[in-house]
């Protein structure tokens, strides 16, 4: 499933970096701090790099270009890596990394003002900064990384949505295997292998009977049975992209029990999927799936028998990134927003009923990537 993938171009790399600069103006920052991950991937295309004692950082000034900051004996890799022509300044083992981020600063013109740090960048890199260049303040930089990063472009939500297919494609096949007596972890693995099989990797969550109530599984040894509810919770990443989708049903015959509870679950995710429209604040969407299960006697809140977390979290190259379906977040719902739609029954010591599947949010309401599932016997919709 590999055909037809297109990347991210350095066209609309270079076009985040110049929204970024704009929201800079808007939050009065002069620049912008990085560390390597998914952020600094979003704006430049660089990975490959993992962080250790030795800082790494890359500075995007609000008035020009972005420089870099590695270790001198590291700067062949890094040039590597590094898109062609990048500026790239060096420290020997014996120098402050801190003292070349504060000169790319000074030479920038940015001497006053505030400097934005991208929220997962680690204290002692953040402060060590700050003591070389004491005159200016620093803030949390993620007005401008997440109001970049919660808009998907058309080209994220393709390769978001071959990502979905993907892992659907994966679902479908190890299914098939099901067999009474097999282990949760050989479940497991069959799934890893269908993902290998199409040219990907993924790392599949799965649960048998009264463990399907654990939200994120148990370490308890799981063999599977007739009658048991069979959950499992993955998803894959294409260029960077993720999924994820959670898949319930049971093994053989359900109980009307089963049923019931699945079929409330249904129309849970049905509730938050129909209340997921631009200008709708999140909170909205999480409290349209939580009336449904209360209404029915679940909770109430987060109290369990019912669902005991947020109705979605954000995605994109962080498999739960901003924002989030959950009391108390009023950010409003906009076009290219993507999400995952997932409430949960979870029944401690019976079995837990979870459905997910992936949103993105248009100027008409919400999208599926992925077609929910029609029946706690039919895990998937027809293709």
């Amino acid at each position: 499933m590999k055909d037809g993938i297109v990347p991210i171009t350095d066209a609309e790399r270079a076009a985040r970096r110049d929204k970024a600069k704009r929201l800079m103006a808007e939050h009065h920052l002069s620049a912008l701090i990085f560390e390597p991950g998914t952020s600094l991937y979003y704006f430049t295309g660089f990975k490959g790099w993992w962080p250790s004692e030795r800082p790494f950082v890359a500075v995007l000034p609000a008035n020009g270009e972005l420089a870099y900051v590695c270790p001198a004996f590291e700067e062949a890799r890094a040039r590597e890596l590094l898109a062609p022509g990048s500026e790239v300044r060096v420290w020997q083992e014996d120098e402050s990394p801190y003292r070349v981020v504060a000169g790319i600063l000074k030479d920038r013109a940015v001497t006053t003002g505030v400097v934005g740090v991208e929220e997962r960048c680690r204290f002692f890199v953040m402060n060590g900064i700050r003591r070389e260049a004491e005159a200016l303040d620093y803030a949390d930089a993620t007005a401008v990384t997440a109001g970049c990063r919660m808009i998907k472009s058309a080209a994220e939500i393709a390769l978001m949505q071959r990502a979905n297919d993907i892992t659907i494609a994966a679902y479908r096949a190890a299914l098939r295997t099901l067999r009474e007596g097999m282990t949760h972890d050989e479940l497991g693995r069959n799934i890893n292998a269908a993902y290998e099989a199409l040219g990907f990797q993924g790392d599949a969550s799965v649960s048998f009977g009264v463990f399907t109530a654990f939200p994120h599984g148990s370490i308890q040894p799981q063999k599977l049975k007739e009658g048991d509810v069979v959950q499992i919770d993955d998803g894959c990443a294409v260029e960077g992209y993720k999924s994820d989708i959670t898949r319930t049903t049971v093994f053989g015959r359900a109980s009307q029990r089963q049923r019931d509870v699945w079929n409330l679950e249904k129309e849970a995710q049905a509730a938050a999927f129909r209340t997921a429209r631009p200008g709708v604040p999140a909170e909205n969407v999480d409290a349209a799936a939580r009336k449904v299960l209360t209404d029915a006697g679940f909770g109430p809140d987060y109290k369990v028998p019912g669902l005991p977390h947020r109705t979605g979290h954000g995605i994109g190259l962080d498999g739960h990134e901003w924002t989030n379906f959950v009391r108390g977040n009023r950010t409003p719902l906009e076009p290219g927003m993507c999400f995952s739609d997932e409430p949960m029954i979870a029944i401690y010591g019976e079995f837990g009923m979870r459905l997910e599947d992936c949103i993105h949010i248009t100027e008409s309401g919400a999208k599926f990537f992925t077609e929910p599932s029609p029946a706690i016997d039919r895990p998937f919709a027809e293709s």
